[in-house]
């Protein structure tokens, strides 16, 4: 029997314990704080150390794996004797992760399956999971593959920020949706759209925006059974506010699966700032 491995990179905010235990490798992405190039993670850029720089007003900006590290990943599943690889990442349109392992299956002899999850957060790791959950039921590593971009492209990520100025100056919004967050001190709540952040509307205060994104979220789970998780970036009290509303509102939605909380990675955090609240709503296949 074949035997496949799926891959994803650090944005998909899985936690460590879970990849280890579904077999999941994980690529760092990289933060640049001042002078200093960390890797993300729980021994490199953390969230809480790109929350402090960006309150600092220390420069911070995020970098791609290289083609070549993804490359070496995929070599040393093949020497251990792994037969194909499906590789999940985050957004192609918002990030050169994808276009790296694209690059690196060409380099390698083994088969990889690279897929553009749309997404980015936890919306990707869910992605990478369904994979995983195709393979171990006796799927192909094609069927994995499909089922990933399938799921990601179900997942539905909203999100509030505080300002719209890290956005802009990381390039993932353009200069005119930033002035939809400016003017009259409106709370700007956004989305993932065609893997774009784009706006979706606005509110007047932080307390409104949490309850506008619960409604959003109840709304786009409808009857479904679904995953949801909270994210945030220094902004705990209210994310897991957030997550206790959500299990009460969605609990037939969950059919006892908890609504995961936790901060945000740090090259995602990088790009939105402190108080940044989000939730993804993802379809279970």
């Amino acid at each position: 029997m074949s035997r496949v491995v799926v891959v994803t990179d650090s944005t998909a905010s899985l936690p460590t314990e879970v990849a280890q235990a579904r077999g999941i490798r994980v690529v760092p992405l990289q933060v640049v704080i001042g002078a200093k190039v960390l890797d993300e993670g729980p021994d490199g850029a953390t969230p809480d150390v790109v929350a402090q720089a960006l309150r600092d007003f220390v420069p911070v900006s995020t970098s791609r794996p290289a083609p070549a590290l993804f490359a070496e990943v995929y070599r040393s599943l093949e020497a251990d004797g792994v037969d194909e690889v499906v590789s999940v990442h985050l957004s192609g349109e918002m990030s050169g992760t994808f276009e790296s392992a694209q690059l690196a299956a060409l380099e390698v002899d083994l088969p990889v399956h690279v897929v553009d999850s749309g997404q980015v957060g936890i919306a990707t790791g869910y992605a990478a999971l369904t994979a995983v959950d195709v393979l171990e039921s006796g799927g192909t590593a094609q069927a994995a593959a499909e089922a990933a971009l399938a799921r990601g492209q179900a997942a539905s990520s909203l999100f509030y920020v505080d300002t719209l100025e890290y956005l802009r100056r990381g390039g993932r919004i353009g200069a005119a949706a930033a002035l939809f967050g400016s003017a009259l001190a409106v709370k700007p709540l956004l989305e993932i759209k065609d893997g774009r952040v784009v706006p979706r509307e606005r509110v007047r205060t932080a307390s409104r925006a949490l309850a506008r994104l619960a409604d959003l979220a109840v709304e786009i789970a409808g009857e479904q059974q679904v995953d949801v998780c909270v994210s945030h970036l220094a902004n705990a009290e209210r994310a897991e506010e957030l997550a206790t509303t959500l299990a009460e509102r969605l609990a037939g939605g969950l059919d006892g699966r908890e609504v995961m909380c936790g901060e945000l990675g740090a090259v995602l955090g990088a790009h939105v700032g402190p108080g940044m609240v989000a939730v993804c709503v993802s379809p279970r296949p």
